[in-house]
């Protein structure tokens, strides 16, 4: 008897166990799943850093930007990253839009949209921080030009950040001129301030490109407004290929940069976590960087409160930067450093180090994959010089045709 009152109880303890565990897996089942955040891809960046002490856009504000920024994939919702990194003041912002540009800082009518943040018309951004706008459900065709306008409220700005050479006409209009489709009486300007990125929604297949360099990535003596740097280059080609349609390129090349130093811009080293790590959707970096620490060994050229750089040296700052990048699970590719004989400051110690660093680029095994741009852009018949139908005329920085005939030759299997 007892027995069989046993198999009883465990048989009734087994059917409320079941309807229990029925009952918590059916309340799971209705219960609201929090929600997914959206997934981004960058699709235009540039490399911020502190205007200089003395160059502010607007010591008292009440001011309008309309900013030009090419991009590179195209979506049909984006989002805006405003910076306020370099700042030592809370900077704000209102009244921002973005249209596609119809050139002369004008937008194409019907295109206008206002951006938000948090749902709000205005947001103040903490000194040292970058933040991005809510999402904008616009249509940005791939390689379209997106004119990004906002408002400078009167405030105190000791130091804005900004991205020095933009290669790009902008437009400085007095007041609040946000609403205009053409800005009246407007100044121009050949930087961005305070805006550093657009993404796009990631799709299917797409991620980004880092270029981090100097000025030869940044576009120095490409025609202004043509978008002929190599890394817009290298977008447009990746537009035609079946597969990298939606894969965008960020350029965060700075003019002057060097990979150990301070000078133009925070050195290479020092900006590897926020110009390329934080970056989103970024798949890839391309590194050609350390021609102008090379340049500044040059007796003339070198800053006397800095130590001798060496060959050595800068491999190990380019393999710090790659070890970085591979940490995060990005892949690296190590492009070689163009010609540079008779430029400024050229010497034939430095044109040794040049060599030598090529070489480790080449052969050390520290990258996934090279770019051969010195072989690109060199002289087969005058080594080590520029060829001459690539040089802009100061045998250091290409020409449009120069700038082309590197984002041509990128084979495009290094990002498969």
């Amino acid at each position: 008897m007892f027995k069989r009152w046993m198999q009883y109880a465990s048989a009734f303890v087994l059917v409320v166990g079941t309807l229990v565990l029925g009952s918590t897996s059916a309340c799971a089942a209705h219960s609201p799943q929090p929600e997914q955040p959206q997934q981004w891809i960058g699709t235009w960046a540039s490399a911020p850093m502190a205007a200089p002490a003395g160059s502010n856009l607007c010591p008292f504000c009440d001011t309008t930007l309309r900013e030009i920024v090419h991009i590179s994939a195209g979506g049909d919702k984006i989002r805006i990253r405003f910076t306020n990194e370099f700042g030592n003041e809370s900077l704000k912002i209102a009244n921002v839009h973005v249209a596609l540009s119809a050139g002369e800082g004008a937008i194409q009518p019907g295109t206008d949209h206002a951006v938000t943040f948090g749902g709000a018309a205005s947001v103040q951004i903490p000194q040292g921080a970058a933040l991005y706008s809510d999402p904008v459900a616009i249509h940005a065709p791939a390689l379209s030009n997106l004119a990004i306008t906002f408002y400078l409220p009167k405030q105190v700005m000791h130091v804005g950040t900004y991205h020095a050479l933009a290669s790009q006409t902008n437009y400085v209009a007095e007041g609040d001129a946000t609403a205009q489709t053409a800005l009246n009486k407007a100044k121009t300007i050949k930087s961005w301030y305070f805006v550093d990125g657009v993404d796009v929604l990631a799709t299917k297949g797409s991620f980004s490109i880092v270029t981090l360099g100097d000025s030869i990535t940044d576009g120095a003596r490409s025609t202004i407004d043509a978008n002929h740097r190599w890394p817009d280059v290298l977008a447009a080609r990746l537009q035609k290929e079946k597969g990298f349609e939606h894969v965008g390129v960020l350029n965060v090349g700075i003019s002057g940069n060097r990979v150990l130093n301070e000078g133009a811009g925070p050195s290479a080293l020092s900006r590897v976590t926020r110009d390329v790590l934080a970056q989103n959707g970024v798949r890839y970096v391309i590194l050609f960087e350390s021609i102008n620490d090379i340049g500044h060994m040059e007796p003339k050229h070198r800053f006397s409160n800095e130590a001798p750089v060496t060959a050595d040296d800068l491999k190990w700052g380019l393999k710090q930067i790659a070890d970085q990048v591979h940490q995060h699970g990005i892949k690296i590719i190590g492009a070689t450093l163009t010609p540079y004989m008779t430029a400024g400051y050229s010497f034939d110690q430095g044109e040794k180090m040049r060599e030598e660093v090529n070489a480790w680029i080449r052969s050390s095994g520290t990258f996934d994959g090279v770019i051969d741009f010195e072989k690109i852009t060199g002289d087969g018949a005058n080594p080590p010089h520029y060829n001459p139908a690539y040089d802009s005329g100061d045998h250091l920085h290409p020409s449009d045709v120069g700038y082309k005939a590197m984002g041509d030759n990128i084979d495009l299997k290094l990002f498969r």
